[in-house]
């Protein structure tokens, strides 16, 4: 992006968040029923997926993002494997109204650092002796909806 404001001159404009650092906080892989649920002639597992996102302010301007996953499989009663992650990333945020910090941070800063949560699933699933688990994107507007839709309710 630049600032077409001047005669002829272009200057880059500052966005208004910046990836400081990103680094697991958390994580775990259980393989159960290992060998069992690895056997040839195995039904595949179902398989569930949730997310959550939770942000605190570190600094001034710096902010703490986790997006935590818990992926689990089954294989009829059976847990084939379990893997829980929190992934987390320091985001600094300038010039954003107070209004707009919220939803910035847990619509955009997930929404960075999904990529990187999502290959660690899948080389952990992959790493077990499963076929990678391969999440789905997320839309992150709508579960900052989801999320905030219970307390609009109870203020209104």
């Amino acid at each position: 992006m630049t600032d077409q404001s001047g005669a002829g001159q272009s200057r880059p404009t500052a966005l208004p968040i910046v990836i400081n650092a990103q680094y697991v906080k958390d994580f775990s892989f259980e393989n159960p029923n290992a060998p069992q649920t690895l056997l040839p002639g195995q039904p595949a597992p179902q398989v569930s997926v949730g997310v959550d996102v939770r942000s605190q302010q570190v600094g001034e301007t710096l902010y703490e993002v986790v997006l935590e996953m818990r992926c689990e499989a089954k294989v009829g009663e059976n847990t084939a494997f379990l893997v829980e992650l929190s992934y987390a990333g320091l985001f600094t945020l300038q010039g954003l109204a107070d209004e707009h910090i919220r939803p910035v941070l847990l619509i955009e800063g997930p929404r960075l650092l999904f990529p990187f949560a999502r290959a660690i699933v899948a080389d952990a699933t992959r790493d077990g002796g499963y076929p990678p688990l391969m999440i789905n994107p997320i839309d992150f507007t709508d579960l900052y909806r989801r999320q905030t839709a219970p307390q609009q309710q109870t203020t209104a």
